[in-house]
């Protein structure tokens, strides 16, 4: 929709070039239709040669056609590339890239490849130089973070990954998503509850057994009660998908009763959509829209009410609490984030924007806490 109103404007801007690249692009199906009814596009490039969209670039200017370059896949990880933070005093880290899991609902290993880590030493390195430039808090990304390090020449785990980091001097916290339970170790727990630094955020069994997830009901529940015991101020949060092929009532009913015996602090909740090329797309007893829509509001009710009531344990507590910005409601306010992620809003002005400040909170909003 958005590349049909850039043909538009294109049309009164000759001289726009316009460039697709990502996920999309490693589709084969895709490429084509662009080709086909999209000829105004000047640059289509996937997710593993990003490094040399400059070249791409000059090309576009100086060939008279559509430039195409599309790599089934890579090993390579290029280092160094220039970036563009949004915020000064917070950034994502790229440990890993690619994916191993093949959940079956899931287009990810197609397209982005399988998984490559980066060397523990750049990881650090780039983290030592984001800290010296006033950054603060990182956030190390990864498809499944959880399974860091298996394919170096010099395996390392991401247990071992975090304590290096957060030896890191002048990073006051780290945070890491995505996390795949299947492979959270016991000696990541231990490394969640050890390193000060890190901010601990982390369905019915025949579900996610078509779902290809590897794990149990009953692994998960059992991985919680350990997480828990060990870290007992620990965040969880969750994805879960309403309405996957052959869902019944019974299996639901099964993802409501992990959400109440969890209580997770959020959870991000989605209806499942087919992606072509993946094995669920192709399985039969697709549900209706109708009740996929209604088990997904049952199920966001329940999310919300009790993220409401996990949300509001820390009334009357004092916390620390990172200055994002100025509230866009109130300019007298100020917004942060505690270190569970949960939002705060208090008197203060730009001058605390990027530093730690120690807020009482006073009263609870449901999602957010008023300071």
């Amino acid at each position: 929709g958005r590349l049909g109103q850039l043909g538009k404007y294109k049309k009164k801007n000759p001289g726009m070039i316009i460039s697709l690249c990502g996920c999309m692009m490693q589709e084969p199906l895709v490429v084509e239709k662009l080709k086909k009814s999209y000829h105004f596009v000047n640059l289509i490039f996937g997710t593993h040669n990003i490094y040399r969209f400059a070249e791409y670039l000059v090309r576009c200017m100086t060939e008279d056609r559509m430039v195409i370059d599309i790599w089934k896949d890579t090993d390579k990880i290029v280092e160094n590339l220039p970036v563009d933070r949004k915020y000064p005093f917070k950034s994502g880290v790229n440990i890993m890239f690619g994916c191993n899991n093949f959940c079956s609902y899931c287009i990810v290993p197609y397209v982005r490849g399988r998984e490559r880590s980066r060397k523990p030493e750049e990881i650090v390195a780039e983290i030592k130089r984001l800290v010296a430039d006033g950054v603060v808090e990182i956030m190390l990304l990864g498809q499944n973070v959880n399974s860091y390090g298996k394919n170096l020449e010099e395996p390392m785990t991401f247990a071992q990954l975090l304590r290096e980091v957060n030896k890191i001097e002048g990073l006051k916290r780290i945070r890491f998503m995505t996390s795949h339970p299947k492979d959270l170790s016991e000696e990541l727990i231990d490394a969640m509850r050890d390193c000060e630094k890190v901010c601990l955020q982390s369905g019915s069994s025949r579900i996610l057994k078509l779902m290809n997830r590897r794990y149990t009901k009953e692994q998960y529940l059992d991985l919680v009660d350990r997480i828990r015991a060990k870290v007992p101020d620990v965040s969880l949060t969750t994805d879960i998908i309403v309405g996957f092929p052959g869902e019944t009532e019974e299996d639901f009913l099964e993802t409501m009763d992990v959400v109440r015996k969890v209580r997770y602090d959020s959870a991000f909740t989605f209806q499942y959509s087919r992606r072509t090329g993946t094995p669920a797309a192709a399985m039969e007893d697709q549900i209706s829209v109708d009740v996929v829509k209604d088990r997904f509001d049952r199920l966001l009710a329940e999310v919300q009410e009790i993220s409401r009531e996990v949300t509001a344990r820390h009334t009357h507590t004092v916390q620390e609490v990172l200055v994002e910005s100025i509230n866009e409601q109130d300019p007298s306010l100020v917004t942060g984030r505690m270190s569970n992620n949960t939002l705060v809003h208090f008197k203060g002005d730009a001058s605390l924007i990027g530093t730690l400040q120690n807020v009482y909170l006073d009263e609870c909003r449901g999602f957010y806490y008023m300071g």
